[in-house]
């Protein structure tokens, strides 16, 4: 197979030995200047499109994706429920009932937030039964062994209380019962009938779930607070959201997933965005070297350039010899680079070893996925820059004058 012209000259000059050695190393630089800023980038990228991604699949399993209220209240939440499942895109629906307290075990004494659910209906809207780590989600409906209502509590939270299940709790909410020394706070006990684990330290840490009619009791609440949907394309929530009111009534009010996490979701995606820039300056310096030693290898080779010159190569040939040499280096680092930069990103997500504060990112080490769209932004837009980068020096070189070139030789 017969190479170009233009292309064995240009590898001549890449893989240069004895006394032009310089203009080798000055090339193998710029190969590696490319190879670290497009795995560096690549990593970065991994870096944050994983980590969006965990947060907001472990915020999903946790939550609904549509939450819906109704101003009038909510008094049949069965009956409600069933319309709202009648929503194009609706899958599940289920009615929650919210409120905080303290709970105690021993000396210890810790705050929760209590969710109040439909233990047949709410694995239809979030992941609670998969979360589980221990005991069972029927045990809401099943009084304990001392005729006590059953709760079920997160894990970190239950660590920090020393409980596991069977133990028995004490619930203390704000609803209490008017006296003559005041309201008095309203203690309950519960056995706790499972430990879950939704992934998200906040649920874990604070959240309690007990039953619906438990919660009215607790709280002092004949009504539900609002109706959970989920919907089978996550993306498709904010239109879910936007059609209930017209379809059921201007007294209904919904909020999405999106519009609840928004701040969250665009601090990372900037995040993401800046992250992108920084590194990608990395490339742009490595672009600089290709040209840095395309102008040197131009002054090295000035007297060969004029002697292809007066053997009839045209200036054409003589831009494409130094814009391949260029974009060799350019193909070569990206391809490495890219390699490299997947291959890390593989190994640090697949054995955890970015390590993280889990009340601060709440994930225990950060996940690593390499989105295939941005793997070509970021091949694509390496070797682009790298083939602008060989344009100034190959057409210095091609406007070289033979005549001036040799007259000093």
């Amino acid at each position: 197979m017969n190479m170009p012209f233009e292309l064995q000259i240009a590898l001549r000059y890449l893989l240069a030995k004895r006394k032009q050695a310089f203009i080798s190393v000055i090339s193998a630089i710029s190969t590696l200047g490319v190879i670290v800023g497009v795995m560096a980038l690549v990593i970065a990228l991994a870096l944050m499109t994983g980590l969006q991604g965990e947060i907001r699949d472990r915020l999903l399993g946790s939550n609904p994706h549509v939450y819906v209220w109704n101003t009038a209240g909510i008094e049949d939440p069965a009956a409600e429920a069933a319309a709202l499942r009648r929503i194009p895109h609706v899958v599940g629906a289920a009615p929650a009932i919210l409120g905080q307290g303290l709970v105690s075990a021993g000396d210890r004494t810790e705050p929760i937030q209590i969710k109040g659910i439909d233990p047949g209906l709410e694995p239809q809207v979030t992941d609670v039964r998969g979360a589980l780590r221990s005991g069972d989600l029927a045990s809401l409906d099943a009084p304990g062994e001392g005729g006590d209502d059953g709760i079920l509590l997160g894990r970190d939270l239950a660590s920090r209380l020393g409980v596991g299940v069977g133990d028995t709790v004490t619930v203390l909410t704000p609803q209490g019962t008017l006296s003559p020394m005041g309201m008095i706070p309203r203690t309950r006990r519960f056995t706790i009938g499972g430990i879950f684990s939704l992934g998200l330290y906040e649920f874990d840490s604070t959240y309690g779930f007990v039953s619906l009619d438990v919660a009215r009791r607790l709280f002092d609440k004949d009504l539900v607070d609002f109706i959970q949907l989920r919907v089978d394309d996550i993306y498709l929530a904010p239109q879910v959201a936007r059609s209930i009111p017209p379809a059921m009534g201007s007294g209904y009010v919904t909020e999405d997933w999106t519009t609840v996490n928004k701040p969250l979701f665009s601090a990372l995606w900037l995040e993401k965005v800046a992250i992108s820039m920084t590194i990608g300056l990395i490339v742009m310096v490595a672009a600089l070297n290709i040209v840095a030693s395309l102008i040197l290898l131009v002054m090295e080779k000035h007297r060969d350039i004029a002697i292809l010159k007066t053997m009839g190569t045209g200036a054409r040939s003589v831009t494409l010899i130094f814009m391949m040499q260029g974009l060799i280096i350019g193909l070569v680092g990206t391809a490495v680079g890219a390699s490299a930069g997947f291959a890390v990103a593989y190994v640090l997500d697949r054995y955890e070893l970015i390590k993280v504060p889990v009340d601060v990112y709440q994930v225990s080490h950060m996940p690593l996925k390499v989105e295939p769209l941005d793997f070509l932004l970021v091949v694509a837009a390496s070797v682009a820059i790298c083939f602008l980068a060989t344009i100034y020096p190959a057409r210095q070189a091609a406007r070289l004058d033979p005549a001036v070139a040799l007259r000093y030789e």
